[in-house]
């Protein structure tokens, strides 16, 4: 195949239009020349890094031209399978000294917004796994910028483009329950951890930069044994998000996305709350949105992590199934429907016999490679993305006030009914970490 580098002016021609209706499931017709190839680079090579890479390069549109990666061994990894790549340990060398036209990236989640926001203000479309960030102004902050740069973004939320999740939200908008009164979602896995901070100081790998490991973080001893790297960060207030953070950007997708609820009237936790390095284990969080079409007056979420699930009266609208691991339960007036994790929608109660809408998925990488190039349309750009993330990081955020209800003003992210929690919708960089747009 020819590659013909595509220049950001010839990119935004062919695809900004692409965003002016970004949540409509429709085909994707091309409108650019099948012999054109983006030039791409990965920030992140291995874990999810190294997912997301396979599965945008079985594109035959998109060309990997570099990776970064703290990680000396991962990175050398992903030479082995990429040998025509150049390899870097600073994602920020690797901007500078590539020719690219995208990017992904995929690193713990403290280290998601400046890749990104540095992208966008250069030109360059980007994919950016869940949670978009890990503070609410930065998703607040790429929203904007990907939409004053007119950026072809996706998150990494790879069931919005499945048929599951699609389906569930056509069976909404059907009608087929009724209004929407409630919502209950849930997830087992517990990205928490109730111990103290081992009490330590261990000598960091030579395959690994624990600096630029950090970035943005304040600096601190590394810890070996896996308490950080490679996936135990996840636990760590400083650098990911819980359970909540990790899964709540999928099982909630389809729940944001098909009641299209917006700023809730409050937030509540009433499950474990951090200590004073890591998220809670059992987490539940109760939120209340004004009502939607799609909805009752007002509509009540309910999200349960750990060993936290919907109580025995909600359970058992989905009889004869058990709770499974993963999934959703929603309540309407005419109705209920059961959506397990990557599963499709049953529908039970009183809208027992009544019609899924089934509408085809498609693959969520080559969806955003083919909106990259000029010939079709992201369905979960930052335009949607950012507000579903932001979302999800109240819910975090609400983990630190147990038992207190929060209220949310959007337009000025603000907590208007307790002060202290303000701290936490935005973080300090590293000195030398700052950029320019947050």
């Amino acid at each position: 195949m020819t590659t013909k580098h595509i220049t950001r002016r010839s990119a935004l021609k062919l695809g900004a239009a692409g965003l002016a209706a970004p949540f409509v499931y429709r085909a994707h017709a091309a409108t650019a020349a099948p012999s054109e190839t983006i030039l791409h680079v990965s920030v992140g090579a291995g874990g999810m890094a190294a997912s997301d890479i396979g599965s945008l390069t079985s594109s035959k549109h998109l060309k990997l031209v570099a990776v970064a990666d703290v990680d000396a061994i991962r990175a050398a990894e992903m030479k082995k399978k990429h040998p025509d790549i150049k390899v870097y340990s600073d994602w920020r060398e690797m901007f500078d000294k590539e020719k690219f036209d995208s990017v992904n990236v995929s690193t713990p989640d403290h280290m998601h917004a400046v890749p990104t926001m540095r992208a966008i203000r250069s030109g360059k479309q980007v994919y950016t796994q869940k949670p978009l960030t890990q503070t609410i102004y930065e998703a607040r902050k790429l929203t904007e910028a990907a939409k004053d740069k007119k950026t072809v973004s996706q998150m990494g939320i790879q069931i919005h483009s499945s048929t599951e999740h699609r389906s569930v939200v056509a069976t909404i908008h059907s009608g087929a329950i009724g209004k929407v009164k409630a919502v209950h979602s849930w997830s087992g896995k517990d990205w928490g951890d109730a111990s103290p901070k081992p009490d330590r100081k261990d000598p960091v790998p030579p395959n690994l930069n624990w600096d630029l490991w950090l970035g943005v973080a304040a600096d601190r001893p590394f810890i070996g044994g896996g308490y950080y790297h490679p996936g135990n960060w996840r636990k760590r207030l400083d650098f990911g998000t819980g359970t909540f953070g990790d899964m709540g950007c999928h099982i909630l997708d389809p729940v944001f996305g098909s009641l299209g609820v917006g700023n809730p009237k409050s937030i509540k936790s009433v499950g474990d709350a951090p200590n004073a390095y890591n998220w809670g284990l059992h987490c539940e969080v109760e939120f209340v949105f004004p009502g939607t079409q799609y909805t009752t007056d007002t509509v009540a979420l309910t999200w349960y992590n750990g060993n936290r699930r919907p109580p025995a009266d909600v359970a058992a609208l989905i009889k004869p199934h058990s709770v499974p691991g993963q999934g959703s339960i929603y309540i309407g007036t005419d109705g209920v429907m059961f959506s397990p994790y990557i599963g499709m929608p049953e529908l039970m109660g009183a809208a027992t016999g009544k019609k899924v809408e089934t509408v085809q998925g498609d693959n969520h990488y080559h969806q955003w490679v083919d909106a990259a190039r000029g010939a079709g349309k992201a369905t979960a750009p930052f335009e949607y993305a950012g507000p579903l993330t932001e979302m999800v990081l109240l819910g975090c955020l609400s983990t630190r006030f147990p038992k207190t209800a929060l209220e949310w003003d959007t337009a000025k992210m603000k907590v208007t009914n307790h002060e202290e929690a303000n701290q936490y919708v935005r973080r300090t960089y590293r000195k030398g970490w700052e950029e320019e747009g947050f």
